[in-house]
């Protein structure tokens, strides 16, 4: 797939707030600092699109971009707040919460939700809970590894077949999953491609 333009439209408070769902939609999550908007802008080939920020929590809300690729056709980028930590109130974080879940669970054009776990790290149970609890939502999604390049390859490898084996003592046929770097570049043929492939099902 080649992107020939990503431009921004909207950051959301609320999936009723979302622009109307008439593209197909492929959103992004994970955990703070997973190195998420450094991969849409990878992936985009575009460095700015996406705020990238060393401080976990800058994703607030529901972040739109439409994406114009091959033959024209068009398709939503979302960009998700990331779960688990973040400097904010006990409150805020509920209400993080509640948008990312009625976001997951509402949102009808939601192609794929990519789910980015950061290579360099065993095994997360957050991560773990959360991919559970889209298998309970029957929620289509992917798992991108983040970070490759800040490893040793066969770290990498591990750490990939350590959390896939976690997976596998609840889930019988395991997810499609990516290893990316965006500093490197890996990864974004086979994730565009993978888009790719979903909207010639649309």
């Amino acid at each position: 797939m080649e992107i020939k333009e990503a431009k921004y439209i909207i950051s959301s408070p609320s999936v009723d707030k979302c622009p109307k769902p008439d593209k197909p939609e492929y959103a992004f999550i994970g955990r703070s600092n997973v190195g998420k908007s450094s991969l849409i802008n990878m992936l985009c080939n575009k460095r700015e699109l996406a705020k990238v920020s060393a401080n976990p929590g800058k994703t607030q809300m529901i972040n739109h971009f439409e994406i114009s690729s091959s033959k024209n056709f068009k398709w939503y980028l979302v960009d998700l707040p990331g779960y688990g930590f973040a400097v904010v109130s006990q409150k805020q974080r509920k209400g993080w919460q509640k948008m990312i879940d009625d976001y997951i669970r509402q949102r009808e054009n939601l192609m794929n939700l990519f789910v980015l776990v950061d290579s360099r790290h065993e095994p997360q149970q957050k991560d773990i809970d959360f991919i559970n609890r889209l298998g309970e939502w029957q929620i289509p999604f992917s798992v991108v590894f983040t970070k490759s390049d800040k490893n040793k390859p066969g770290a990498t490898i591990r750490n990939v077949n350590r959390f896939m084996t976690a997976l596998s003592r609840t889930w019988t046929e395991l997810p499609v999953h990516f290893v990316s770097s965006a500093i490197e570049g890996d990864g974004r043929k086979q994730i565009l491609d993978h888009i790719e492939n979903l909207n010639q099902k649309v």
